[in-house]
């Protein structure tokens, strides 16, 4: 996908960039997949901000995504591929040969008229989905369950990409986009092919307007607080942090501190940490 670029008409515009969008066939969503969203600012029930730095956007609606996967053995017409404003990948709409119409993560290649399937007897092609133990080791996956029968959860943004390392028993070892080489169990399901929307990470907002439509209020800087709203704040001019050093707004140091609990059953699924 290409993308734009604009003149310097106002400092906003000045090294601004968004996406052609030329992969896009469908500009409105299929209503029967579509539901309504209620904004919560970052607010719990008591009205509690707990989420700092949310509020506002433009309104959006959510559009339901099949992450499971779960129609084995119907094969899948492609009609179309949507913007989705609730990820950064691009969405397809599949109808199914019994009528049923679902929303996928659309990944790289993918276009209208192409037929996926999923299923243990799914062919090896971008969008089919099958359980890790039918894929062949090396091949790049996306759209990975943890749990079988769950639904993807991991790889699902833009570009992302994992890798079919090795498989050991009912373990298979899965190269995720952070570097992190894991167990997953060979029964748990993924999806053949990259996702989508390579060229989002070239992206250049341009201006802070853009970011608050997404939802995002400033943030603002500790150091420039009153003592009573930040532990960095106060002091004349511009005061040091001191002792003992960054804080959280909260009190807990900020760089660091192991806030992990130790007993936290997943690393040993682990095999070479992101690190």
């Amino acid at each position: 996908m290409g993308i734009k670029k604009y003149n310097p008409t106002t400092p906003g515009r000045r090294g601004m960039t968004s996406l052609t969008f030329e992969e896009l066939t469908k500009s409105e969503p299929e209503k029967s997949l579509v539901v309504s969203l209620k904004k919560f600012s970052g607010r719990n029930s008591y009205g509690r901000i707990t989420v700092r730095h949310r509020g506002g956007g433009a309104k959006k609606k959510y559009r339901l995504i099949d992450f499971k996967r779960n129609k084995d053995g119907i094969p899948a017409k492609v009609l179309g591929i949507e913007y989705d404003p609730n990820r950064t990948s691009f969405i397809a709409l599949l109808s199914y040969a019994d009528g049923e119409k679902r929303y996928i993560l659309a990944p790289e290649g993918l276009k209208v008229g192409d037929q996926v399937m999923s299923g243990p007897d799914a062919d090896i092609k971008v969008g089919n989905c099958l359980p890790l133990k039918n894929i062949p080791v090396g091949t790049v996956i996306h759209n990975i369950e943890l749990h079988a029968g769950k639904g993807g959860q991991l790889v699902r943004a833009a570009a992302g990409a994992a890798q079919l390392m090795a498989k050991e028993g009912n373990d298979a070892q899965v190269r995720l986009p952070s570097g992190e080489v894991r167990y997953i169990k060979i029964n748990c399901k993924a999806t053949i092919g990259t996702v989508g929307n390579l060229s989002h990470e070239l992206v250049n907002l341009g201006k802070a307007g853009r970011v608050r439509h997404m939802g995002w209020r400033p943030t603002v800087r500790g150091s420039v607080m009153n003592p009573n709203d930040h532990p960095h704040g106060g002091g004349e001019g511009k005061a040091p942090i001191g002792h003992p050093g960054p804080m959280t707004p909260w009190g807990k140091p900020a760089l660091g501190y192991k806030t992990r609990k130790t007993k936290k059953y997943s690393d040993k699924f682990i095999v070479k940490k992101r690190k």
